[in-house]
């Protein structure tokens, strides 16, 4: 259970995925700040939710109300994109008032950016920032590093994604329009910008089989480099999710049970290889958005626990315990599975579910 006083500030709280993050949090009895331009949606918000909730009003074009919302909060939680606009202005004011910092940034510049200006002061304030904690960027890093074998170095990462469809919400589609920076991969060891953008097959399990991908680095490239040096890293998305986001016409997603998730479906599959060794871990769930939230609160209640490897700019990979932190949340609203060859063949999820505020 959370220690009393531990606030849990949430910037961004009525976007799509920050209401994921504000149900998950409360189930898990915090106490929550929400933070936004806009006081109207924050108390029609506020006043829906069970537990201790306030609210105050934040925006970027105002620092200084940042600062004051996160007077007292112990983590504050990033929720508003796009971070290449919102991340540092959020992460200056939260160590400001001595705080740890989490965002769910899919943007490869951002977390890179974040890294080059925080990195000393987070270190020297003994505070953790930790961006990209989110379906894009820190589930593939937990798979990954729960796979890994610590005695060996590790030659190259695949990540592979597959989604049924993809509604994607007014934020995603700023996003994509204001991330026009290059995409980066790492090849020879190195972060560089793709260059190969070929179609390749990929065979995923069930139920999606075997499908066309196409090279989609977001912000888990850049975070698995952090922590693993591998010869090549890299990151793949299924066509049919790229048509619908590619779509003007495509609606946003649209809850389908009283949990707010829609009925999207998505299979993640990491590969790692260390010589002729391959380590696989495949991730299953409904809606990328709805599954950020648990990921964010997992984060967020290790962080405040202690349950932590260091401190400063990091990683979910560097630093959790990754089977640990992704076996707590299986069996849902995750279901996970760890293929080793030198290991039984391990599942730490039946059914992917989802919480219920």
């Amino acid at each position: 259970m959370p220690e009393a006083g531990n606030v849990v500030a949430v910037y961004g709280a009525t976007g799509h995925t920050g209401r994921f993050v504000v149900q998950e949090l409360l189930q898990r009895g915090y106490s929550l700040r929400l933070v936004a331009r806009n006081g109207e949606k924050l108390a029609a918000l506020a006043g829906g939710c069970r537990g201790q909730v306030s609210w105050q009003l934040g925006s970027l074009d105002e620092p200084a109300s940042l600062n004051r919302a996160f007077v007292g909060a112990a983590a504050v939680v990033n929720c508003a994109g796009p971070f290449l606009d919102t991340a540092a202005t959020v992460v200056a004011a939260a160590l400001q008032n001595d705080a740890h910092y989490v965002d769910v940034a899919a943007e490869q510049r951002a977390v890179l950016d974040v890294r080059e200006r925080f990195a000393d002061a987070a270190r020297t304030s003994q505070r953790i920032v930790l961006p990209a904690m989110a379906f894009y960027g820190g589930l593939a890093d937990l798979l990954a590093t729960a796979v890994a074998d610590e005695r060996q170095s590790v030659d190259d990462i695949e990540v592979a994604i597959a989604l049924d469809r993809w509604w994607p919400t007014p934020g995603t589609r700023r996003t994509g329009e204001r991330n026009t920076g290059p995409r980066l991969v790492v090849a020879n060891g190195e972060l560089v910008p793709l260059a190969d953008t070929r179609v390749r097959r990929w065979r995923f399990p069930a139920p999606f089989g075997e499908q066309d991908v196409r090279p989609v680095p977001l912000s888990e490239i850049v975070t698995l480099a952090q922590h693993f040096t591998a010869r090549r890293i890299s990151t793949y998305l299924n066509l049919a999710p790229l048509r619908d986001l590619h779509d003007r016409h495509t609606p946003p997603p649209s809850a389908a049970d009283d949990s707010g998730r829609s009925l999207q479906t998505f299979l993640m599959e990491v590969r790692v290889r260390s010589g002729a060794t391959e380590r696989r871990a495949i991730a299953r769930g409904r809606d990328i958005y709805a599954i950020t939230a648990p990921l964010v609160a997992e984060a967020v209640e290790r962080i405040l626990d202690g349950r932590v490897q260091h401190t400063g700019v990091t990683t979910a990979g560097a630093l959790f315990d990754a089977r640990d932190f992704l076996t707590a949340l299986a069996p849902v609203p995750l279901a996970v599975e760890f293929h080793s060859p030198d290991r039984n063949e391990e599942s730490a999820a039946t059914e992917p579910g989802g919480r219920q505020c």
